[in-house]
């Protein structure tokens, strides 16, 4: 069946947790839309009810964490029908999930775990993109992962794999700006090369998260623990996305030691003022770029490997 591409959003959103949302309810802050976890209202009830009353002043957006596009035993199908479910509930603006497989023998483990990126690995995503997005009769936008280690055998590029899974399914791309400092910064890539890998048009949404720094015997290692205020590199590096890809929707995430909502307001408050900017610069248009040679639809783009960046075997 034909894959429906929604993007009616636009501006700065904030991810909305369990703590906030009775304030949201009740104040009805200024914001330009609303991000929520899927798994965390598949069971219906009191909860999902309280969405539907947010979806009339907002637009929302269904981020999941649980399909586990990646795996080697293949899709869910209870999983991915409950998903298909809330989404036709809700009827969110976009939905997203991760580059990651988090399911084997049946059994769910509580993190997004990395996968080689390989001729193989794109097989086996690709059939569970399409899968995914012909049960959901809409376009997924799938999230680059933060990554801690490289694969021996990896084949392609982290970016370049994005951009392929893209041209195969016809899904869309969530660019975490956050994720790809974390990524170069702990595995020596360039963000700049990998921003400039993925194809501007298939940018759906972007994702704006702080990050701890941890110390591995004497060596700075940076976590995604979307615990704390965007970091400034992260910020610069946003704005060098936004001058590739033109404005997109994007996100304030923030999961643990979560603030009062008011920082998190604060938080989109900056990413609406850079969008403003560049909204402003393009006249509201994306930013014109050069013509993608990566390859026919369908075939990953080749690289020669001395023009592969450094992060090419993250997952």
């Amino acid at each position: 069946m034909p894959v429906m591409a929604f993007q009616p959003l636009s501006g700065a959103g904030i991810g909305l947790r369990s703590p906030h949302v009775e304030e949201v309810l009740a104040t009805r802050p200024v914001v330009g839309w609303l991000e929520l976890h899927a798994e965390n209202y598949m069971g219906g009830g009191p909860a999902v009810r309280a969405l539907e009353r947010l979806r009339r002043d907002y637009p929302l957006s269904i981020h999941g964490v649980g399909l586990s596009l990646g795996s080697a035993d293949g899709l869910d199908a209870r999983h991915l029908e409950r998903l298909a479910r809330l989404v036709e509930r809700l009827e969110p603006a976009l939905v997203s999930e991760h580059l990651s497989w988090s399911v084997t023998g049946g059994a769910y483990l509580n993190h997004l775990l990395p996968l080689p990126c390989t001729e193989e690995s794109l097989a086996v995503v690709s059939e569970h993109v399409e899968r995914a997005q012909a049960r959901l009769g809409r376009q997924l936008l799938v999230e680059n992962p933060s990554g801690y280690l490289r694969f021996r055998g990896a084949e392609i590029p982290e970016a370049d794999f994005l951009a392929a899974l893209a041209r195969r399914t016809g899904c869309g791309l969530l660019c975490d700006v956050n994720n790809i400092h974390v990524t170069c910064a702990n595995l020596g890539g360039d963000p700049d090369a990998y921003l400039a890998a993925l194809p501007p048009e298939a940018i759906g949404e972007i994702h704006l998260a702080g990050h701890a720094v941890n110390d591995a015997d004497g060596r700075a290692i940076l976590i995604d623990d979307h615990g704390s205020p965007v970091a400034p590199p992260v910020w610069a590096l946003y704005e060098r996305a936004l001058a590739r890809f033109g404005p997109r929707p994007t996100l304030i995430e923030w999961d643990t030691d979560v603030p009062p909502l008011a920082v998190l307001l604060a938080e989109a408050a900056q990413a609406a003022r850079r969008l403003a900017a560049i909204t402003q610069r393009n006249g509201g248009n994306p930013a014109r770029v050069p013509p993608d040679n990566g390859g026919e639809r369908g075939n990953p783009a080749r690289v020669p490997p001395d023009k592969r960046h450094r992060d090419a075997v993250v997952a």
